[in-house]
């Protein structure tokens, strides 16, 4: 019996090392996120965040969500005090926030 229940506590135990390695790695990436920004960047976000919303069509990133990529703002409320707007940064940094963002699997298009 006890090599039966082994097996189960190591998958148990590897499936909690696996939740945590993509916690780990989210939060890595929302740090090194907010380590390229300048100061001035973080200012304008600051100052970003205290707005009621953004305005419709607005390119942004949800920290707490950022396996979502860029999102746009709608009508519907955006999560303000957690948004890195487009609009706040240089397109520079942008660009290199872009490229530290988990990897998305692309939308398969089927051609008829």
């Amino acid at each position: 019996m006890k090599q039966q229940n082994q097996p189960t506590v190591q998958n148990e135990t590897s499936k909690q090392s696996a939740a945590q390695k993509d916690n780990r790695s989210q939060y890595v990436t929302r740090e090194s996120v907010l380590l390229l920004l300048s100061d001035d960047e973080v200012a304008a976000v600051a100052t970003a965040e205290t707005a009621a919303r953004l305005a419709d069509g607005d390119e942004y990133l949800d920290m707490e969500q950022l396996d979502q990529g860029v999102q746009k703002a709608h009508q519907k409320k955006t999560p303000m005090g957690r948004v890195l707007p487009k609009k706040s940064i240089h397109e520079k940094t942008w660009q290199k926030i872009l490229k530290q963002l988990p990897a998305r699997p692309s939308a398969k298009v089927s051609v008829s």
